[in-house]
C-alpha cells in the first residue's frame, strides 16, 4: 500500500528524471538546424558574390520565379475553385467519380507531368505527328506550334499538379457551411454567377488563400519540372551557382532569397484571411443541396472537371504507360531493382523516424504546457515551407564538415580511416527526408492527440502511468489511424522527393525519382517510365486513402 501511495505523489514523481523535454528540444534543433546553416552561411560567405549575382543573374531568377508563381496563383485558383464549385454545389453527369477523380493529380509529381508533356506535344510527339499526317505537312516550317519547352509550358504543368491543393480545401470549406445561405440567396434572386461571387467565394476565401498559399510553396521549391522546360528560377540558380560554380556562400545567399519569398507567401495567406472566421451553425445545420444541371449545362460542367483530370493525370499516365508498352525490357533493368529497393530503404526508414519524431516532440510539448507548445510546434513546420534544395544545402555544408572531423578523429586515434560515415552514406538523404517533412507528421499528430479527452491520460497517471507507459497504453491506440495515414503520407513525399536526393544521395546511389529524372534528361523516357509509373502507383495509395476520407 505505501508502494502504491509512493506512485501518486506528485511531489516523489517529480524528482523522476524528465527526459521528455530535452528530447523534444533536440528534435526541435534539429528541424531547425539547417535553416540556420544557411543563415550562418548567407551571411558569412567565404567569397561574397552578393553584388555579382545582384548585378547579372539574381534579377532573372526572381523575375521568372515571380512570373512562374504569378501564372501558377492564377491557373491553380481558377481550375481548384472552380472544379470545387461545380462539384459541391451541382449535380451533372459524372460528378460522383469526378470529385474523387480531381484528387488524382496529387500522385504524379510534376517532373512526370513535365516529362509526359514534352513527350506528347514535341516535334516527333503522337500530336504534330498527327497534324502532319493529317495536313499533308512535311516540316515544322510548314505551320505555327507553340514552343513545348518554355516557361509557358512550365506554368501550365505546374498547375495542373497543383491544382488539387485549392481544389481540396475549398470543396472542404463550402461542404461545412450550411446550406441555408445559398437558399436564401436563392430567394433572393441570385443567379448562379451572384451566388458564387456574393455568398461562396466570401466564405471559401481563407481556404482558396491557404491552398493557393501551398501550391506556390511547391512552385518554389520545384527543380525538376523547370529544369526539363529550361526555366531558370532560383531553385535553378541554387544548382547551378552551387554546383556548377561551387560557391556554397553564393548558393545559401539566393536560398535565402526563397525562404524571404516562402515566409511572404505564408504572410500574404495569413493576411488574405483578413481576420475573418467562418463557422458552421452547428450539427443541425441543413447541408448544401447539390443543383441538378442538366442538357448542356451538365455536359459543360462535366468536360471543365474532366480537363485538370485528363491534364494533371490521364495524360501523363497514358503517355509513361505507352513509353513502358515500347520497351517492356525496362521492367527487368537491374537499375530499377536498386533503384527500388533504395527507395523503400530510405524512403521509409525516414517516414518511421520522422512519425516517431514528431510523436515524441508533440508529446512532450504537451506535456511540458501548451504554452511552450504553442511556442515551438509552429516554428518546427519551417522545414516543410523550405525547398528541398535549400535544406540539402543547409545539411550537407556542416555534415560534410562533421563527417571529415570524424574521419580525421578515428584515423587519429586509431590508424583506421572510416571514410565519410555521414555524407557518404544514405544517413544525411534521410535526414533531410525528416526535416523536409517532419511538419507533415508534425501536423496530423498535433491534431490527433487534441482529439484525445484530457480525463484518460489523466485516469492512466493517476493509476501509476509514466509518461511513456500512458503514451503507448491510451494515446497510441487512439491515434492508430492518423499515426498510420502520417507514416503513408511522409513515405509517399520522400518517394517523390527530387532536389534534396539528387543533392545529398551519395555517389552511384539512385532512387526512383533520380533515375525518372537522369534517364529522362537524356531522352530516354521508355527507360525512365516504369519506374515514373511505379513512383505514381506508391503516390495513387495516398490519394485513394484521402479520397475515402472525403466521401459524402
Amino acid at each position: 500500500m505505501t508502494e502504491r501511495f509512493s506512485q501518486l505523489d506528485p511531489a516523489r514523481r517529480n524528482l523522476r528524471p524528465d527526459l521528455w523535454t530535452p528530447g523534444a528540444v533536440l528534435i526541435a534543433v534539429v528541424v531547425l538546424a539547417p535553416v540556420v546553416a544557411i543563415l550562418w552561411i548567407a551571411l558569412t560567405p567565404t567569397e561574397n558574390i552578393w553584388p555579382h549575382l545582384m548585378a547579372t543573374v539574381l534579377p532573372r531568377y526572381l523575375a521568372t520565379t515571380l512570373g512562374l508563381m504569378l501564372g501558377v496563383a492564377a491557373l491553380t485558383a481558377l481550375m481548384g475553385t472552380g472544379a470545387a464549385w461545380l462539384v459541391s454545389q451541382y449535380r451533372f453527369p459524372g460528378r460522383d467519380w469526378l470529385k474523387h477523380a480531381l484528387l488524382f493529380p496529387l500522385a504524379i509529381p510534376a517532373y512526370v507531368g513535365a516529362y509526359a508533356l514534352v513527350d506528347f506535344l514535341d516535334y516527333a510527339g503522337p500530336l504534330q505527328s498527327a497534324l502532319r499526317a493529317a495536313f499533308g505537312w512535311t516540316t515544322a516550317r510548314d505551320y505555327w506550334f507553340p514552343e513545348t519547352r518554355s516557361l509557358t509550358m512550365a506554368i501550365l504543368v505546374l498547375s495542373f499538379a497543383l491544382y488539387p491543393y485549392v481544389y481540396l480545401l475549398a470543396r472542404a470549406a463550402w461542404r461545412e457551411q450550411s446550406g441555408r445561405s445559398y437558399e436564401v440567396a436563392r430567394a433572393l434572386g441570385c443567379g448562379p454567377w451572384g451566388l458564387f461571387l456574393r455568398v461562396g467565394l466570401p466564405l471559401a476565401r481563407p481556404a482558396v488563400a491557404a491552398g493557393v498559399a501551398l501550391a506556390l510553396m511547391e512552385t518554389v521549391a520545384d527543380y525538376g519540372t523547370v529544369q526539363h522546360f529550361g526555366v531558370q528560377t532560383l531553385t535553378t540558380g541554387i544548382f547551378s551557382t552551387w554546383l556548377n560554380g561551387g560557391n556554397a556562400g553564393g548558393a545559401a545567399q539566393i536560398a535565402l532569397v526563397i525562404l524571404a519569398l516562402i515566409l511572404l507567401l505564408v504572410g500574404l495567406e495569413r493576411a488574405g484571411r483578413g481576420g475573418a472566421k467562418f463557422h458552421r451553425l452547428g450539427r443541425g445545420a441543413r447541408e448544401v443541396e447539390p443543383q441538378p444541371l442538366d442538357g448542356v449545362a451538365g455536359w459543360m460542367a462535366t468536360a471543365l472537371c474532366l480537363l485538370p483530370v485528363a491534364g494533371g493525370f490521364l495524360l501523363p499516365v497514358g503517355v509513361m504507360l505507352a513509353q513502358s508498352l515500347s520497351a517492356p525490357e525496362g521492367w527487368l533493368a537491374p537499375g530499377l531493382v536498386e533503384a527500388f529497393v533504395n527507395t523503400l530503404v530510405v524512403a521509409g526508414g525516414a517516414a518511421v523516424a520522422t512519425v516517431a519524431a514528431a510523436l515524441y516532440l508533440v508529446y512532450a510539448l504537451r506535456m511540458a504546457g501548451s504554452r511552450v507548445a504553442g511556442l515551438v510546434l509552429p516554428v518546427t513546420l519551417i522545414g516543410y515551407a523550405a525547398p528541398g534544395a535549400v535544406l540539402a544545402l543547409g545539411l550537407l555544408i556542416p555534415l560534410a564538415a562533421l563527417d571529415h572531423w570524424l574521419a580525421d578523429t578515428v584515423l587519429a586515434a586509431t590508424g583506421w580511416d572510416p571514410g565519410l560515415l555521414i555524407t557518404g552514406t544514405a544517413f544525411a538523404l534521410g535526414l533531410a527526408y525528416l526535416v523536409r517533412f517532419f511538419g507533415i507528421a508534425q501536423g496530423a499528430l498535433d491534431a490527433a492527440y487534441g482529439r484525445v479527452a484530457p480525463s484518460l491520460p489523466m485516469a492512466a497517471r493517476s493509476l501509476g502511468r509514466t509518461p511513456g507507459g500512458t503514451l503507448s497504453a491510451v494515446y497510441l491506440p487512439l491515434m492508430r489511424g492518423s499515426v498510420l495515414t502520417a507514416l503513408l503520407v511522409v513515405f509517399v513525399d520522400c518517394v517523390k522527393e527530387l532536389p534534396a536526393t539528387l543533392l545529398l544521395r551519395p555517389f552511384n546511389y539512385n532512387t526512383l525519382a533520380t533515375r525518372v529524372y537522369e534517364l529522362a534528361s537524356l531522352e530516354r523516357l521508355s527507360e525512365a517510365a516504369p519506374a515514373a509509373l511505379v513512383v505514381m502507383a506508391v503516390g495513387m495509395v495516398a490519394v485513394v486513402l484521402l479520397a475515402r476520407e472525403q466521401r459524402d
